[in-house]
C-alpha cells in the first residue's frame, strides 16, 4: 500500500485530502503543525503527531520513521506565526538555519526553501491538487442565485486585481465594490482581509480569490470553504468569485447552503 505524509494546517483541506487518499487505499501519516487542526483528521489517518511547524527536524524524523517519501502540505499556516513571539513557534536549529538563509520572506521563497530542506532528507513535495481535483469547480455559477451585471463587472475586476497581487507574491484575495479595491490580502490572511474590506465597503462587496500566475501546485493552492462564507456574512459581502479550475472549494454543499441562505452568489470564472 502506498503511503504519503501530510503536513496539516487549520481548516478542512487536510481532512478532505485524507478522505480522498483513504478511498484510494493510500495510507496517510499526518503532522498537525499548530493548534486548531481539525480533530476529524486523526480518525482518518494511519498515524498522527502534533509537532510545531517550527520544529523542522522533528517533523522530518517523524516522516522518516514511518517510511514516508512523499509529503503534501494542506491547511492554513499563516506567516503571522513568525512575528507573534509565541513560545510554540520557537524554531529548532534546523528551522533557524532555514530562516537565516532566506534572502526574502515572500511566501513562495519561504515555501520553496522548506521544500528544499525536506528534499535533503529524501522527502519529495507532492502536488496539493493531486487528490483534490474533483473539488476544483469549472467555469459557471455555483449557487442558484445569479450575479447582477454590476457584480459581474466587480468579479472580473476583482480577479484581475487578485492575479496582480498574486504576481507580486503578496496574497490571493481582493475585496472590491463598484470597481474600487476595498482590501488586499497580505500577512493577515483571507478571513481578516474579507472582514476589513467588507467593513470599508459598508455592505455589498465582492470577494475575489485567484491562483498566483506563477502558482506552484505543491503549496498554497487557493481554497475557499465555510469559514470564507462565515467571514463574508459577518462583513456583509454579497458575492464571491473564484478562479475556475484553480481554486479548491471545500464542503461545497455547506458553502452553497450558507451562501443561498444569506443572499450571496458564487461564481467560478476563467
Amino acid at each position: 500500500m502506498k503511503r504519503i505524509g501530510l503536513l496539516a494546517g487549520v481548516g478542512r483541506l487536510p481532512v478532505e485530502c485524507a478522505k480522498a487518499a483513504k478511498a484510494l487505499g493510500i495510507e496517510v501519516y499526518a503532522v498537525g503543525l499548530l493548534p486548531g487542526v481539525d480533530t476529524e483528521l486523526k480518525t482518518l489517518v494511519a498515524g498522527y503527531a502534533d509537532i510545531s511547524v517550527a520544529q523542522l527536524q522533528a517533523i522530518i524524523d517523524y516522516f522518516k520513521s514511518n517510511d514516508i517519501q512523499e509529503v503534501t502540505m494542506l491547511g492554513k499556516v499563516t506567516k503571522e506565526l513568525l512575528y507573534s513571539g509565541g513560545v510554540q513557534i520557537i524554531p529548532d536549529m534546523r528551522m533557524l538555519g532555514l530562516l537565516m538563509s532566506l534572502t526574502s520572506r515572500e511566501d513562495d521563497a519561504m515555501m520553496l526553501a522548506f521544500i528544499q530542506e525536506l528534499a535533503k532528507d529524501g522527502l519529495t513535495a507532492y502536488d496539493q491538487t493531486a487528490l483534490l481535483k474533483a473539488l476544483m469547480p469549472p467555469p459557471g455559477t455555483i449557487t442558484e442565485l445569479e450575479p447582477t451585471e454590476e457584480q459581474l463587472r466587480d468579479m472580473e475586476f476583482g480577479l484581475k486585481m487578485a492575479r496582480a497581487i498574486g504576481g507580486m507574491d503578496v496574497g490571493q484575495t481582493v475585496v472590491v465594490k463598484q470597481m474600487a479595491v476595498m482590501a488586499l490580502e497580505a500577512i493577515e490572511g483571507t478571513d481578516a482581509c474579507i472582514k476589513r474590506g467588507g467593513k470599508l465597503a459598508n455592505g455589498g462587496a465582492v470577494v475575489a480569490k485567484a491562483a498566483k500566475p506563477q502558482q506552484d501546485s505543491r503549496f498554497d493552492v487557493p481554497a475557499v470553504g465555510t469559514k470564507t462564507l462565515e467571514s463574508m456574512i459577518e462583513a456583509g459581502c454579497k458575492a464571491l468569485v473564484i478562479e475556475a479550475g484553480k481554486t479548491i472549494l471545500v464542503d461545497k454543499d455547506k458553502v452553497v447552503k450558507l451562501a443561498e441562505e444569506n443572499g450571496i452568489t458564487i461564481v467560478a470564472m476563467a
